[in-house]
């Protein structure tokens, strides 16, 4: 894991120190060692800081040149099969003379025998990466398939000046003196709709962020002229969601388990290889303790295994994760973090995450990141299992919802939805209390008022894009914004030929989890110096789950039924089944109470009108809501106090 920087100008002479200073902007990325590497006669400038992970040698240290001198290469992330094609590669090259053992250097390498796009289709990994072609003169940007590691481009500046501008954050891209920095207010309805600016686009006007499984070639041509070529796909999560689906897997549910558990055993054991410590982030749900388990069947010391809690139970597994962790002999470490020290993470939210972003559980994976370096320098997570499996309970329920409301006139159903909402959620939390099965819900207040917004839906697509916003009409709230169309928003009529719940979770995987989950991973992890890895987002497993039929993940209303079988032969089925819980923080109940005085400081009205983003009147008449426990609206709230603290950071 590591931080890339680059760019292109035709007036290096007045840049001499800017890669330097680029670099040093994301030295958190890779603390280890840095470098540059610039080619005056072309323009191209190139910079790397490194955390080394395979072959700690300086034969690993970046940006890297191939042993014919024609590719350079600056390079983000673990090619986990690079022993295999390093072999094929000296099959098919008796030449090849190694310089050391690094997974660098056989990308390189391979991309200098087959090219680029050969090469991507051969590779097993997580990557980001710029490569430029000294014979052909061009720069090529590369992205893993799920989206798994960062990389920002764009132009910027004018005339003689203009600059092409790429890197794993964007505070490294904003050092540079042609950075403009313009904010782009349609982004800001995208971060107040998802809690996160979806890809391609950015908080900056003309930057943009490179989609998962594409790639972005410039030629001589196009840098001179500063023009922008369109990004292409090599591999797509909705080709592999149709394609497993037309192929369904015919075998018996036994043999299918059987495989399926000898995928996911192969796949922690190559993203278990490394040259410095490794763990695995337990949680105590089904996914991670999967991950654990099968980490730790095929280990021949405990690993370590790290949870962080909080004495609130309605937010903390931590108590569940350290039964799973005794049960499979790992050495554990937890931590119960204490309101202070949560929200003593706060400030430095702005920057660690470039751009408005507002996931609240990046508190809580900030804090276990930083918990897991102080023992290890690679945790593997247990993200993406999910939506592989069918795990969210938007997918459970809406389906279940739909079938049940679709046939009442939508009127009726707003009128129902208006008497629900009429009542505060505190008043029907407390009047589930004495109703049998729902006075274990604290939250059935909140869960009520949601459910009643969705009656409202028009369709089951409808129904589930309002349950993945936050501001239902986000462009009212960012004043002269229009919300653009999103990998989301543009319907993919191929996907008809899935049910419902898969094509939740197809359009999840494109979007959801690379531009929230993982996002909110990568730079929580590497604000600590931290690789992270996630098996189940490995393409070769995915291309399998995808043909496993349907009804062994969702099965008796419960998702992830599979998973939970291979679970069941390691960790006993009374400590995993439990209802389940989000990694969160209570938000709600901070703004209320020690987090009032910031949130007024950001929220200010006369603050909110001269900046002039917002309007100010639909904020205060939240806040005030919020503050009286008549409604919650935390998620709506931090979407904006995230943008503002973020904004008085940047100045």
């Amino acid at each position: 894991m590591c931080g890339i920087n680059g760019f292109y100008s035709k007036s290096l002479s007045t840049f001499n120190n800017v890669i330097v200073k680029m670099n040093l902007a994301i030295s958190h990325r890779g603390p280890d060692s840095n470098g540059t590497w610039t080619e005056k006669n072309s323009g191209i400038v190139l910079g790397h800081q490194r955390l080394s992970i395979i072959d700690l040698s300086v034969a690993g240290n970046q940006p890297m040149q191939s042993n014919s001198g024609r590719f350079v290469l600056t390079y983000n992330g673990e090619v986990y099969n690079h022993l295999e094609i390093r072999q094929d590669l000296e099959k098919n090259n008796s030449k090849i003379k190694w310089r050391g053992n690094s997974d660098t250097e056989t990308l390189l390498e391979a991309i200098d025998f087959w090219g680029v796009e050969v090469t991507l289709k051969k590779t097993v990994g997580m990557f980001a990466f710029g490569v430029w072609d000294k014979k052909n003169r061009s720069l090529t940007l590369v992205k893993d398939r799920m989206g798994e590691k960062p990389l920002y481009f764009g132009w910027q500046g004018e005339g003689d000046n203009k600059v092409f501008l790429f890197g794993s954050e964007l505070k490294g891209l904003k050092v540079h003196p042609e950075f403009n920095g313009e904010i782009n207010r349609d982004s800001i309805a995208l971060q107040l709709r998802h809690n996160c600016i979806p890809a391609p686009y950015s908080i900056y006007k003309n930057i943009y962020k490179l989609l998962p499984g594409h790639y972005l070639q410039l030629n001589e041509n196009d840098l001179k002229k500063g023009l922008l070529s369109s990004q292409k796909p090599y591999w797509s999560v909705t080709e592999c969601a149709i394609d497993g689906n037309n192929n369904q897997l015919k075998l018996s549910e036994s043999n299918i388990q059987k495989n399926l558990k000898t995928h996911l055993k192969s796949t922690i054991k190559q993203q278990m290889i490394s040259d410095v410590p490794l763990g695995a982030f337990l949680s105590g749900g089904i996914d991670s303790s999967t991950i654990v388990a099968l980490m730790q069947s095929q280990s021949n010391y405990p690993i370590k295994t790290f949870t962080i809690g909080f004495n609130e139970s309605d937010y903390s597994e931590a108590q569940y994760a350290k039964k799973i962790a005794k049960h499979l002999g790992t050495d554990h470490t937890e931590l119960y973090v204490p309101p202070k020290i949560a929200m003593e993470v706060i400030p430095k939210l702005p920057m660690m995450y470039d751009e408005p972003f507002s996931d609240s559980s990046q508190i809580p994976t900030f804090l276990v990141s930083q918990l897991a370096k102080q023992q290890v320098k690679v945790a593997l997570s247990g993200d993406g299992g999910d939506e592989l499996f069918c795990g969210y309970n938007r997918y459970l329920m809406s389906k279940k919802f739909w079938n049940t409301f679709r046939l009442m006139p939508l009127n009726f159903r707003k009128y129902i939805a208006y008497g629900i909402q009429s009542i505060s959620p505190k008043n029907l939390s407390r009047i589930s209390k004495f109703m049998p099965g729902l006075n274990q819900y604290s939250t059935f207040g909140d869960k009520m008022h949601k459910g009643a917004n969705v009656l409202k839906a028009k369709s089951l697509y409808n129904l589930y894009y309002m349950l993945c916003s936050h501001w239902q009409n986000p462009t009212d709230v960012v004043i002269n914004s229009k919300e653009p169309g999103t990998l989301l928003t543009e319907f993919k009529a191929e996907l008809t030929g899935l049910n419902s719940q898969q094509q939740m979770m197809a359009r999840d995987l494109t979007t959801y989890l690379p531009d929230d989950i993982l996002v909110k991973v990568d730079r929580a992890a590497m604000a600590s110096s931290l690789e992270t890895r996630v098996p189940f987002l490995d393409h070769k497993l995915i291309e399998y789950v995808w043909k496993i039929p349907h009804s062994l993940k969702f099965r008796n209303g419960q998702g992830k039924w599979i998973l939970r079988q291979i679970l069941n032969q390691y960790v006993p089925e009374n400590l995993s089944e439990r209802p389940k819980m989000g990694f969160g923080v209570p938000i709600d109940a901070w703004l209320r109470g020690p987090l009032r005085d910031w949130a007024e400081n950001l929220l200010n009205e006369r603050k909110l009108q001269q900046e002039g983003f917002f309007n100010q009147k639909l904020i205060r008449d939240k806040w005030a809501e919020h503050l009286s426990g008549n409604k919650n609206w935390q998620s709506d709230l931090w979407d904006i106090l995230m943008f503002q603290a973020w904004n008085d950071a940047r100045k």
